[in-house]
């Protein structure tokens, strides 16, 4: 609420009939040459002004932005909402319900803990492919999603009563990001504040890292920890340092036969390879009015495979378009127009801001790609798929048994500080001597499933080909050109092999809505493609199970076999636990790979099939022209299926309404739950913040290497019942096949401490050869080989702090909140990298570990560290003083008693708000005490 308006910026805008209070950034010296990006961070700081938290001088600052400096300004930025998901958000929402009986317990009134922040959420995460291929495949995956997750679903509806300002999206209606694009953004946000109607531009921070895919609308927005989103929803200022912001022109348009994934994946490509972790991408330029709506929310989302903040678009007519389209009222979209012109938000090709750096792409020279088979950058022109999978496979397969591991590391250009490694440099250790690797991996398994279906498998086959997630399902130019493919392979007789998973799940029943229109549904189906579940699905390692002939076929043949989805993330061990080599496509080329049935496939010169007369068929024989896709586009999309779809988007469905649920302030935990249980955060907490410590006797639960993603800390997909979360889950009388996945359980510390660090991919390197969950525990005579968790509660029972010491870009993939928490309630007190990914690094301190970082150019190997050593860390203490040191001193003492490893660390605590998050703990004690 702002108390101060320094610069006389509070005006009033007339539209239609209605009055709206505005802080103009025009009265601002410097605005013009602005941004649009820092135009919206502007406006936020001249409504937020307080004389405290955000200042006259943070104002000036982003008025006289140096385009060419370094950031080193911190502003305080105010989003207008909140957005969630169901994994993420049940965490935030079961923290929320505790601190609700904390305040008690501090004398304070319970119902103060409310979101501040209007807040939604979104329940698109805890849909399982189980069933797939058959059309009753969407009703039965539903019901088995309610069964898994009916205690989380009760607690949700709980909240969604308890709590004002928050809203539910109940399950089997859409993924956050399509419905948030679709539905839930204004682009200009309306709020009554003291009996004055203000309008601002719409922001929002996610607890999904895709939440940047309303980037595309013009709406400021990205993901960030569930940690930062709950002190954001408690009216907590995000703090952020003034970013660089790269503008990326846009020119000439998409040549026939590319689609928006090609596009975006040639994006991520470009992106990554100049640097971007950290800035604001924005797109400008004359080729930006020729980029459809749907295309630019795909280049949003990907925002956090390049590894920028935000990646967005300014607002203009095509924006006013699709909120027409999509069914926003004729006074919103006359608002939209009227304030960004008013802020000089709209979008003048002439004017051209001032950017910190400058990239530009000539959209005429896209060719078809795809991406993999392990991050979402290793870009792979579609014609050479086939050359360069036999160049990975080596990577991946059991080679004439001789090749028994192959460790693949990689760098690529770490966060902060940049690094000077090449892109894509690959250094391969072999660990057993091979002095002759063969042209192409192949060991050919014949497969015999129950209805008598007899095939071979081989390395390569395609076992999953998934139409998933809301980076392409949002986009109907490649979602009506899978279709149409569909439908001239259906009329040639084509069939997907018999070995591939094929789901299909939209964004949004607005997308059945159009298939049903355009008469694709049958030709989709008629190839396996039917609807699954409207949620994330395979994109988050909810592909269910591989078909079990198959699986039996890759486990006993050690088969590395691929799935091909149309989505942002294919990280190792990500998608499936049986599947090792993940490509990312559009939709069109996931049902062309489903009828090829092997990434050992040549497009251009091997055929899909032959048609009814014997002749062979190629993708080019079926791939759909642009003008027929565009043609069916505009014949089979209009606002009333948006207006249907979205009428009741908070009811849900008869499961939901008749979902038994508690009422009351607080919630009524239950004892047996497995799912949500009530969290220790806040256990003995006392008004005054204990002064933080400095560090001694330290032991090392992991050494990691460089590109250690959240994917490898945080606990997701399967729960495999030999990890200590299945021995939990089955010693407190959970059947193995009622398991389900970790993200369903993130309302459990119980069982996401057991599972963080567990990713069957990490690789530990105080062991080796050995991948998993797993290190040394040194409580024990001579550190033997045990569970990650279980040397933690050794530790923990010895009083002995942990650390963690890790290579470049740690933390890098999605914001997980987990990978924080879990970190934290494991024991860890510190994290020493080289570099940190943004998000992560945040998180570490809202969880109270203090994220260091080795000197420049100095790592754990470098410096002679084995990770055996105990460490102590000084000048921590230095924080009680009110400020924060610039380095604290790292003393390593080897084992065997030799001379010590000695080095100053520096303190990655950034901004003085974070250093008050570490000073009392964390970012939730600190909430809480400003509360009460």
């Amino acid at each position: 609420m702002s108390t101060v308006d320094s610069f006389g910026a509070k005006s009033t805008l007339t539209v239609g009939s209605t009055d709206y209070e505005i802080f103009r950034t025009d009265a601002v010296p410097g605005y013009e040459k602005l941004p649009f990006s820092l135009k919206v961070l502007l406006e936020n700081l001249l409504r937020t002004e307080d004389g405290a938290n955000v200042t006259k001088q943070q104002i000036e600052a982003l008025g006289s932005w140096d385009a060419a400096a370094e950031p080193d300004t911190e502003i305080q930025f105010t989003p207008a909402r909140v957005i969630m998901q169901d994994f993420t958000g049940v965490p935030c929402i079961v923290d929320l319900a505790t601190m609700r009986e904390a305040v008690a317990d501090l004398g304070g009134d319970p119902t103060k803990i409310n979101p501040l922040s209007p807040a939604e959420l979104v329940i698109d995460h805890s849909v399982i492919a189980d069933l797939f291929g058959r059309a009753d495949a969407f009703e039965r995956n539903v019901e088995i999603e309610y069964q898994r997750n009916g205690e989380r679903y009760q607690f949700l509806r709980w909240g969604q009563t308890a709590f004002n300002d928050f809203k539910v999206v109940p399950p089997g209606t859409g993924i956050v990001h399509q419905v948030n694009i679709e539905y839930l953004a204004r682009v200009t946000y309306t709020r009554e504040v003291d009996g004055v109607l203000r309008a601002y531009p719409d922001t929002c921070v996610g607890t999904d890292s895709h939440t940047t895919m309303v980037n595309g609308l013009g709406v400021l927005g990205w993901g960030v920890g569930g940690i930062e989103a709950e002190a954001a929803m408690l009216g907590q200022p995000v703090s952020m340092l003034i970013p660089r912001v790269v503008g990326f022109k846009l020119t000439g348009t998409i040549p026939t036969g590319v689609t928006a994934t090609d596009v975006v994946l040639t994006i991520t490509d470009m992106l990554r390879k100049h640097g971007v972790v950290g800035k604001f991408v924005e797109f400008y330029g004359d080729g930006v009015a020729s980029v459809p709506l749907a295309n630019r929310a795909t280049i949003g989302n990907m925002s956090p495979e390049f590894g920028s903040t935000a990646a967005i678009f300014p607002i203009d007519d095509v924006t006013l378009d699709y909120l027409r389209l999509t069914g926003r009222s004729d006074d919103q979209v006359a608002l939209v127009e009227a304030y960004s012109k008013a802020q000089t938000l709209w979008h003048d090709p002439a004017n051209e801001p001032t950017f910190s750096e400058y990239l530009e792409l000539d959209l005429g020279t896209v060719v078809p790609s795809i991406a993999g088979p392990k991050r979402p950058q290793d870009r792979i022109i579609l014609s050479d798929a086939k050359a360069q999978f036999e160049k990975d496979l080596l990577n991946y397969a059991d080679v004439d048994h001789d090749l028994v591991d192959l460790e693949v590391s990689e760098s690529f250009p770490a966060s902060d500080p940049p690094s000077n490694t090449p892109e894509n440099e690959h250094s391969i250790h072999l660990h057993h001597h091979r002095s002759h690797a063969p042209a192409s991996a192949s060991k050919p398994s014949h497969v015999v499933q129950a209805d008598g279906t007899e095939y071979t498998l081989d390395h390569g086959a395609v076992t999953i080909a998934a139409i998933t997630s809301c980076t392409n399902t949002s986009n109907p130019s490649v979602m009506l050109a899978a279709g149409l493919l569909a439908r001239n392979a259906a009329r040639k007789g084509l069939k997907a092999k018999p070995w591939v998973k094929t789901t299909m799940a939209p964004g949004s029943k607005v997308v059945t809505e159009y298939y049903e229109k355009a008469g694709l549904t049958d030709d989709l189906e008629a190839l396996g493609f039917f609807t699954v579940g409207y949620g994330c699905t395979t994109c988050i390692g909810n592909s269910g199970p591989l078909i079990e002939e198959v699986s039996a076929a890759v486990n006993e043949n050690d088969l590395a076999v691929t799935a091909v989805l149309s989505g942002n993330r294919n990280f190792e061990g990500r998608i499936n636990p049986d599947v090792k080599m993940n490509y990312l496509a559009s939709p069109p080329l996931v049902i062309a790979y489903a009828l090829a049935g092997s990434m050992n496939f040549d497009f251009e010169t091997d055929p899909l099939g032959t048609d009814g007369d014997g002749n062979a068929v190629f993708l080019k024989d079926i791939w759909p022209d642009a003008a027929e896709v565009q043609a069916t586009i505009d014949s089979s999309i209009d606002t009333d299926m948006f207006d249907r779809e979205y009428a009741g988007v908070f009811d849900g469905d008869e499961r939901w309404q008749s979902l038994p649920t508690p009422t009351g302030a607080t919630f009524e935990w239950a004892d047996a739950s497995t799912y949500v249980r009530k969290p220790p955060y806040f256990e003995g907490m006392t008004l005054q913040p204990e002064p933080v410590s400095d560090i001694a006797g330290a032991r090392v639960l992991a050494k990691l290497g460089d590109s250690v993603t959240t994917d490898h800390i945080s606990p997701a997909g399967s729960i495999k019942a030999e990890s200590p979360a299945g021995q939990y889950l089955t010693e407190h009388g959970v059947d193995r096949k009622d398991f389900n996945s970790y993200g369903s359980r993130r309302g459990n510390h119980e069982v996401m401490i057991r599972g963080t660090f567990a990713n069957i991919r990490l690789r530990n390197q105080l062991l080796s050869g050995v991948e998993g969950g797993y290190t040394r525990d040194f409580t024990q005579e001579g550190g033997p080989q045990s569970f990650i968790y279980d040397a933690s509660v050794n530790y923990q029972a010895a009083g002995t702090p942990l650390v963690i010491l890790a290579g470049k870009e740690y933390g890098s993939g999605s914001s997980r909140d987990w990978a924080a928490k879990g970190t934290r309630l494991l024991g860890v007190r510190a994290v020493i990298a080289e570099s940190y990914e943004r998000i992560h690094r945040s998180n570490l301190i809202g969880m109270g570990v203090i994220p260091l970082q080795f000197p420049a150019g100095q790592s754990a190997d470098s410096l002679g560290l084995t990770g055996t050593e105990t460490f102590a860390i000084s000048g921590i203490t230095e924080l009680n003083e009110g400020r924060t040191p610039a380095t604290v001193h790292v003393t390593a003492t080897p084992e065997d008693g030799g001379t010590p490893v000695e080095f100053d660390a520096v303190v990655r605590i950034d901004t003085p708000g974070e250093a008050d998050y570490y000073r009392n703990g964390g970012i939730l004690q600190y909430v809480l005490r400003s509360l009460v």
